[in-house]
């Protein structure tokens, strides 16, 4: 069964090629928005939360802050509506889910960039 199942992700899935990103990385995402005949592209940018999952059920948490309210996002990564996905800026953290960053604020709030 767990054959059948591999087989049936491996062949109907279609494979997108996104940059490597973790948990505190900040990046944009381009998606799709269907508004009943037309469709539009619309960006979200803020900082990678987590990665969750694996194969077809994988998904990541961005976090973004809209004037003074924090807006959260959870994207699959097999999403058909994702175009495109950059990364602007490389986190330095610690751990690789980041909860502790809903309660930061001001210059706490600020994650170090990872040089390479």
């Amino acid at each position: 069964m767990a054959n059948l199942v591999d087989f049936v992700n491996n062949e109907l899935s279609t494979k997108k090629d996104f940059p490597e990103f973790a948990a505190g990385d900040t990046i944009t995402v381009y998606y799709e928005i269907k508004e009943g005949e037309k469709t539009r592209t619309q960006f979200f940018k803020g900082v990678v939360i987590q990665r969750k999952g694996s194969g077809m059920t994988e998904t990541f948490t961005i976090r973004k802050m809209s004037g003074a309210v924090g807006v959260e996002r959870i994207f699959p990564v097999n999403m058909p509506a994702l175009q495109k996905v950059e990364v602007n800026q490389r986190g330095k953290v610690r751990r690789a889910r980041i909860y502790y960053f809903r309660e930061l604020t001001g210059k706490k709030a600020k994650i170090k960039e990872r040089r390479r």
